[in-house]
């Protein structure tokens, strides 16, 4: 599929001599020229995240010179942040991410008109928001907001430029419904609750978010000024481990329920949690009534009460902080049933993880093998060193 178009935006106002000279090395491309610097000063680039890959965007956006620049964000900067969203700096920490990517911003280059929409994107402000913008970079790292961007950006007609990153593997394409495939023609339905772990569970390679923030700002760029072949229809896939890319070619699904001929979905849907659902429908049965508080575990400790306490993190998870008498039992044991061999009988079993997902879902296969009186920790190892002993680590 060729996807080579006509420029995006239309051509600004003719450069000032300030201009010429801050922008001369992209001025003296044959392809950019003063013409691709007019289109990009004249840009309107909305950005959905100030993390990992919003990081990268945003500051290759405002050095390149989008005339303005949008950012979702409603989150503060943490100090595990730092470690891969480089937009955001040590004095940083605690401080609204709009307003430290702004901050970044000004200091990259005070001509870029920073809008910042300090909310969390849903069904009831998501068109208004993409409405003010050119393109959409999609710097998300849950499913629910994903399908959310998709759909809002086809019902609007707009392009939008899609990253994943995990671990070392990162993803990167451009949808845009009016030329191509979206993103539910490639991933029609979110994988099971559980399936996939976020990066907050499996961890990712700092710099990997550079590898894939500046593959989707070289094809915002080049959508602006409509240079090149976009990655419209196409999907890089990249190997950090291997340093290897490879390009994978994916087609518009005819039956896509929001950008086929005949869509079933013409609207945004009701509750984008429901439909990525961040539990299976048996973790969710599973834990109601067989919940408890991190404040409930402490006590049943300064008891003596006897239970065996099971963490169902990775051994990289166990070995940063821990539960005080945990002991662990890896998730996959359990959906495998290797882990059911290793618990006793006569005791009650208590499960927790990092946040509490997995350790529902562990439950459920403990459920389902007759364990009736197996509980697990609301909030998990993070809900404890918030509540019990702030002295441990949070990661």
């Amino acid at each position: 599929m060729s996807a080579t178009l006509k420029p995006l935006v239309e051509l600004g106002p003719e450069l000032t001599v300030d201009q010429v000279g801050r922008y001369s090395r992209h001025l003296i491309i044959p392809d950019v020229g003063m013409s691709g610097q007019r289109r990009l000063m004249n840009a309107k680039v909305l950005c959905v995240g100030a993390g990992g890959l919003g990081s990268p965007a945003l500051m290759y956006l405002a050095a390149a010179g989008v005339g303005t620049l949008g950012v979702v964000e409603f989150d503060t900067v943490d100090e595990s942040n730092l470690q891969r969203q480089i937009i955001h700096g040590q004095s940083d920490i605690g401080k609204s991410k709009a307003q430290s990517a702004k901050a970044a911003i000004a200091e990259i280059n005070p001509n870029v008109n920073v809008i910042l929409h300090e909310t969390r994107l849903d069904v009831d402000n998501v068109m208004e928001i993409f409405a003010q913008y050119d393109l959409i970079v999609d710097g998300t790292d849950n499913f629910a907001t994903r399908y959310l961007v998709n759909d809002a950006a086809v019902l609007l007609k707009k392009p939008y430029v899609w990253g994943s990153i995990y671990r070392f593997d990162g993803q990167a394409s451009v949808f845009w419904a009016e030329h191509g495939p979206c993103y539910r023609c490639l991933y029609p339905e979110p994988p099971p609750p559980g399936m996939v772990p976020s990066c907050a569970e499996g961890g990712v390679l700092g710099v990997l978010c550079a590898s894939i923030g500046s593959i989707q700002t070289t094809e915002a760029i080049k959508l602006i000024m409509g240079i090149g072949d976009s990655l419209i229809g196409k999907l890089v896939v990249y190997d950090a481990l291997e340093m290897e890319y490879r390009k994978v070619n994916i087609r518009k699904d005819p039956n896509c329920p929001i950008c086929s001929d005949k869509p079933s979905q013409t609207e945004l849907l009701p509750d984008y949690e429901s439909f990525c659902g961040m539990l299976s429908d048996g973790a969710a049965e599973a834990v109601s009534g067989s919940t408890i508080a991190v404040t409930e575990l402490k006590a049943k400790m300064d008891s003596g009460e006897k239970f065996m306490l099971i963490d169902v993190r990775e051994p990289g998870e166990f070995e940063i902080v821990r539960i005080p008498g945990s002991i662990l039992i890896p998730k996959q044991e359990f959906l495998n049933g290797s882990a059911l061999e290793k618990l006793p009988q006569d005791v009650p079993i208590i499960l927790h993880c990092k946040s509490g997902v997995r350790s529902a879902e562990c439950l459920a296969v403990l459920k389902q093998a007759g364990f009736a009186d197996a509980t697990h920790v609301s909030g998990g190892v993070v809900a404890w060193v918030k509540q019990i002993d702030p002295t441990l680590p949070i990661y």
